[in-house]
């Protein structure tokens, strides 16, 4: 459907923010211009997409992925990142500043991104800045000019060109961002925890595990807070995998601290007893702990304590994994750590929580309008509500596949769901009241955080 056409999406399980019934929704001039009971608007001419059963969601925000262009393409790219979002329901990304070369901790590294991204991009675009040693110059700039925010790192990245924060260095970090009123999104590892615990290689994933304690991130939490309370910064944990530190965030709170936190469904829906011998597809850091673990984080997701579930689609080349069946060691201790899910984090999401006893509702909230009010992008993305962006998302919450790695639209066919059998199942995916065809021609948008400089009046 061209922009500017107007557009009936009628389905009987319609999503929305107090909750699931049928109902027509109205899409024009890329937007959503009224919500009325099943069946109720006419069929005067205007095109009309009858859903049945099908349930209509909104597009996902997902405001936790590596795209990693332009420098290391090779591993992703913004074509094959969007079209895998967009097959999976996605439709609006924020970019994380790394792995990209240049990072994205300069206005030339943000305009390098964005001319990467140019006509590339077959959803909604958006970017986070970095912080790092040596760039607190950079933070006002690239706020500016449109970023949603800053990454930094308490642990080393992995990329030489992206250095983790000591604490002086958090700490003035954490000052700017509080004065410019910008949201501190952060990787929280202890290095001394880490560098203390004991680091064995091999293909055992449980000498992995060990490598990387649930100490590593309570410690970083703990002294993230800390830092949080005397700046009086808005600080945002990312890719909560341990539960230990739950508590933490509860007490953090309850003191006035601005904190919130996000996990990622790899944590939701993987546990490290499941982990074969050689299995660095499913590397990651932090890294998948075990199957109590991942209970207690389905517990606190039920309670609220997250604000969203993202991906942290962070993909390599195969050789970087050291995939067995790559001709690769399988060697934990030196592969590549990332998972890539993209375009599988709603089916995966859907298959655990459904059977726990969630709604498609719950899902929604977790993955769409928690994430866009996370980036500040809920005046737009999020909702099926008039005025928002009509970015719509046929899901079949009924329907199952098993995953082909080779069959996913991401760069390098490695995943850890390779297998497995999923429940729910995109049909479509409207961005802006427009079908996405990840065989045609991308018109996705690039973003910038509203009220910046870059921002439209």
């Amino acid at each position: 459907m061209p922009l500017g056409d107007t557009a009936v999406i009628r389905s009987r399980r319609v999503v929305l923010p107090d909750g699931e019934r049928p109902a027509d929704v109205l899409v024009q001039e890329g937007r959503i211009a009224r919500i009325a009971a099943y069946g109720s608007l006419p069929d005067d001419g205007t095109r009309l997409t009858e859903l049945g059963s099908t349930a209509l969601l909104p597009g996902l925000v997902d405001t936790h992925v590596h795209v990693n262009e332009p420098g290391r393409t090779a591993w992703e790219g913004f074509a094959t990142a969007t079209r895998a979002a967009a097959a999976g329901g996605v439709t609006t990304v924020v970019d994380m500043p790394l792995n990209s070369v240049p990072p994205t901790t300069t206005l030339a590294g943000l305009e390098a991104k964005r001319k990467a991204a140019e006509g590339r991009a077959w959803v909604d675009v958006g970017f986070w800045g970095g912080a790092v040693p040596g760039n607190l110059a950079d933070l006002e700039p690239l706020y500016r000019a449109g970023v949603f925010g800053f990454k930094s790192f308490l642990a080393p990245s992995g990329v030489d060109e992206f250095p983790h924060l000591e604490a002086d260095g958090l700490e003035a970090a954490l000052a700017e961002q509080a004065r410019l009123g910008a949201p501190a999104i952060v990787h929280a590892e202890d290095p001394a925890v880490l560098a203390a615990a004991p680091q064995q290689p091999g293909v055992h994933y449980r000498d992995f595990l060990a490598s990387r304690p649930a100490g590593a991130e309570t410690a970083a939490v703990a002294r993230l807070l800390e830092a949080a309370r005397r700046t009086g910064a808005r600080v945002h944990v990312l890719h909560v995998s341990s539960a230990t530190v739950l508590p933490l965030l509860r007490r953090a709170r309850t003191e006035g601290v601005e904190v919130t936190a996000e996990t990622c469904p790899h944590y939701l829906t993987l546990a490290a007893e499941q982990v074969p011998d050689g299995g660095t597809a499913f590397k990651c850091c932090p890294p998948i702990r075990d199957e109590a673990n991942r209970e207690a984080l389905w517990t606190a997701l039920a309670a609220g304590e997250f604000a969203a579930v993202v991906s942290d689609h962070s993909p390599s080349t195969p050789d970087l994994k050291l995939l067995p069946a790559h001709g690769g060691s399988g060697d934990f201790a030196a592969a590549w750590g990332g998972i890539a899910s993209l375009q599988l984090g709603l089916p995966a999401v859907w298959t655990e929580a459904r059977r726990r006893g969630h709604t498609l509702a719950d899902v929604v909230g977790w993955m769409s309008a928690g994430p866009a009010r996370l980036a500040g992008l809920d005046g737009r993305k999020g909702a099926i509500e008039v005025g928002r962006d009509a970015d719509l998302v046929a899901f079949d919450p009924d329907g199952g596949f098993a995953v082909r790695a080779a069959e996913l639209h991401h760069r390098n066919p490695v995943t850890p769901y390779a297998g497995r059998t999923l429940t729910g199942v995109v049909r479509t995916t409207w961005l802006r009241g427009r079908v996405v065809d990840v065989a045609g021609d991308p018109f996705g948008a690039q973003l910038v955080r509203p009220g910046s400089a870059a921002s439209a009046p």
